[in-house]
């Protein structure tokens, strides 16, 4: 009878950290959709806090926190770290769906003449 209840302890708490992440998630994209991108960067940090230390963490939430975050910075004009957090997912993710939006986003702020695609603009030490 107790390996069952310690079983179902178990259980229940690996759910509800899987469940606590998902929850912050949802809320980031409902804070998104309200425009209230304060609130998005939160519930991701919470999001990340929960996927980072457990064992069945999902691999898979990483590129999808970093879009929103990176969608979010572009809402509040921060665009040259949206465009940092772009290329992040495309060098960190570059197979998956994550990485093929980011790079139509980047696109998108080099159009609007956001996002300059050439590092000559980055002052570099002269040579000795």
């Amino acid at each position: 009878m107790r390996v069952l209840i310690v079983l179902a302890l178990a259980a229940s708490v690996v759910g509800c950290t899987h469940w606590s992440m998902d929850h912050h998630l949802n809320n980031a994209y409902r804070s998104y959709d309200r425009g209230h991108c304060d609130s998005v960067m939160l519930e991701l940090s919470l999001a990340e806090r929960y996927s980072r230390p457990q064992p069945n963490r999902r691999p898979d939430i990483q590129p999808e926190v970093s879009m929103l975050r990176g969608l979010c910075l572009e809402r509040t004009k921060f665009y040259l770290d949206a465009a940092q957090t772009y290329e992040y997912i495309i060098n960190q993710y570059p197979d998956s769906e994550y990485a093929y939006r980011a790079r139509a986003r980047l696109q998108t702020l080099q159009q609007l003449g956001h996002y300059r695609t050439s590092t000559a603009a980055v002052a570099r030490p002269a040579p000795l």
